[in-house]
């Protein structure tokens, strides 16, 4: 009769440590920006782009990995088409991980991805449903979609020294720092094209996996206590990071196709 109450008693504990700390950090709000991380390791080839091999990852989108036309003007496009999104999810890698998703989880996320573009896009251009001259198209393929695995996730906080022991997996495992192996990953692989010839302009893949112990020392006490904070509430739910991803792409895309066509971003 004493082990519920035993166990009810160390889950109130770990709610007000968390709770605690989400109070003296300012009661932050979540960006996604430090919370996913892009991990080459795990970028994926799935024949949704021409050409792999001339990907390079380029440090002004963060770790995303990009090809871009020689002399293109991307000044001509001041409109967008975002194609619908596909998933192209490859087989489970791990024994534990999802033999399958819920397809309503998928719709759910391709539409979340459609709305977060469509938000920072039509900021700096007008979003369209049909190609033509001076609209850049824009193909979208989800392809790598894992959910966090809540229930180890909340395994590794109750056990005791269970934190310790989860904040350097992600480097020992060959991931990025603060990252554990059922935090869950998001795959993608864009490619953009000419709306009028049809012409492949450029072309993109990234693979981001969640953090739940991330710190940002850059950023100070205060930034490093907002990240880890942000990390450690997403490890909980089974999309948090899969949305962090989208929101993160969105923000950067819409960022560099302003600075490539010579306006100022709009946030």
């Amino acid at each position: 009769m004493n082990k519920p109450k035993y166990l009810s008693l160390r889950g109130l504990g770990i709610c007000l440590s968390v709770s605690a700390i989400v109070l003296f950090s300012g009661c932050a709000t979540t960006s996604g920006s430090n919370v996913t991380v892009s991990a080459p390791t795990l970028m994926t080839t799935a024949g949704f782009l021409t050409d792999y091999a001339r990907l390079k990852t380029n440090p002004d989108i963060g770790g995303t990995e990009c090809w871009r036309a020689p002399a293109i003007d991307a000044s001509k496009y001041d409109k967008v088409l975002i194609s619908r999104i596909l998933v192209s999810l490859a087989p489970a890698k791990k024994e534990d991980s999802p033999k399958a998703i819920d397809p309503s989880d998928l719709t759910l996320l391709t539409d979340y991805f459609h709305k977060a573009l469509t938000k920072n896009l039509e900021k700096q251009m007008t979003v369209v449903d049909k190609a033509g001259p001076g609209v850049l198209v824009i193909r979208i393929a989800l392809t790598d979609l894992v959910p966090t695995q809540v229930s180890r996730s909340v395994a590794g906080t109750l056990i005791p020294y269970g934190f310790v022991a989860e904040a350097g997996s992600g480097v020992a495992a060959g991931l990025p720092a603060g990252s554990t192996p059922y935090l869950g990953e998001t795959g993608m692989e864009m490619q953009f094209r000419d709306g009028a010839s049809n012409t492949v302009l450029a072309e993109c893949r990234d693979t981001q996996i969640g953090r739940k112990y991330a710190a940002d020392v850059d950023a100070g006490a205060s930034g490093a206590t907002e990240t880890w904070v942000d990390g450690y509430m997403n490890s909980f739910q089974s999309w948090s990071y899969a949305k962090n991803a989208m929101d993160k792409w969105s923000l950067l895309l819409a960022t560099r196709l302003a600075h490539l066509r010579g306006v100022t971003p709009t946030k």
